[in-house]
């Protein structure tokens, strides 16, 4: 990676390929922010929320992951683990994860079935979960350094306000089977790493650092002062297919109801778009994010090449 100073002003917007008419111009910051506020529906106010026995119960369950395969790997991969609560008698590979754990100096303890399911609220446990570092976080700078070490040009996924724990699982689990370095998520109005997103990431948040940041703009910063490019997903920008999407970039995925915030989209360098052809004029954020993700890979892997 080429730590020298980027002159932001004379990346080029596209490849060559389509749109023929649109290539060598130069991207203009102020000329695409321009457009920014055209035509979207304020978001309604929200009251600010308050730390409550509700907020007690979220960190509480942060702290659990669920389910079989997200345990193993949370094991694998080194991940601090306080205890192991299992039901011996459930079967299958339980005996084996058992011996993972003892092998890693983990506690185990065994319990009844009435016991796992008061602990997780009645998700599907599977007869095993683990406490302790369900949410053990990292930092941008943490996440560049990655990048850095493995001398590769940042790859990164930004999270803005996705509340829905399933797609936020589903987000890191694409993320990490991409190669991303690492995804970044709010600390307000977003999910978090609780047992539910382990469980849909399939044990992928157990490999994949997760930086929880207090602001989203002030991050996106950060990645900019490091030569990152900010990549926004929005229905007014261009049609991915035509963007080079090679060298440094993050990856910004809205919110399921609204997607990216106004001053979000203006933090960012460039928008993108999926073409819709259909009756039906928006994707799911984690299948949308997904197909972003391996338009990137498919461009790294074929310069690389």
């Amino acid at each position: 990676m080429d730590n020298g100073k980027f002159e932001r002003k004379n990346r080029p917007t596209q490849r060559g390929g389509r749109n023929d008419k649109s290539r060598g111009q130069s991207f203009s910051r102020e000329n695409k922010r321009a457009g920014f506020s055209e035509n979207r529906k304020p978001r309604p106010y929200k009251a600010p929320e308050r730390e409550s026995f509700a907020d007690a119960e979220e960190e509480r369950l942060e702290q659990l992951i669920v389910g079989r395969n997200p345990v193993t790997e949370a094991i694998k991969s080194g991940v601090l683990l306080d205890k192991v609560f299992v039901n011996a008698e459930a079967g299958g590979s339980i005996g084996n994860i058992i011996r993972l754990a003892k092998e890693k100096g983990i506690l185990v303890k065994e319990v009844n079935e009435q016991k796992l399911a008061a602990m997780c609220g009645g998700a599907s446990h599977q007869g095993i979960i683990a406490v302790g570092a369900c949410a053990e976080y990292v930092s941008v700078a943490d996440i560049l350094k990655i990048a850095r070490d493995k001398g590769e040009d940042p790859f990164i996924i930004i999270c803005d306000e996705v509340e829905d724990p399933h797609n936020l699982g589903a987000i890191i689990r694409t993320a990490e089977t991409v190669g991303a370095h690492g995804v970044i998520i709010p600390k307000r109005r977003s999910a978090s790493l609780n047992h539910t997103v382990y469980k849909t990431s399939a044990g992928a948040a157990s490999w994949l650092p997760v930086a929880r940041v207090a602001n989203i703009a002030s991050a996106l910063s950060e990645l900019k002062e490091n030569g990152v490019w900010i990549y926004g997903t929005d229905g007014s920008g261009e049609d991915y297919r035509g963007v080079d999407l090679t060298g440094p970039m993050g990856l910004v995925i809205g919110s399921e109801g609204f997607g990216m915030g106004k001053l979000i989209m203006r933090e960012c360098d460039f928008l993108l778009r999926l073409p819709m052809r259909g009756k039906i004029t928006s994707l799911n954020a984690s299948v949308a994010g997904g197909i972003f993700m391996y338009e990137i890979l498919r461009q790294r892997e074929a310069k690389i090449k």
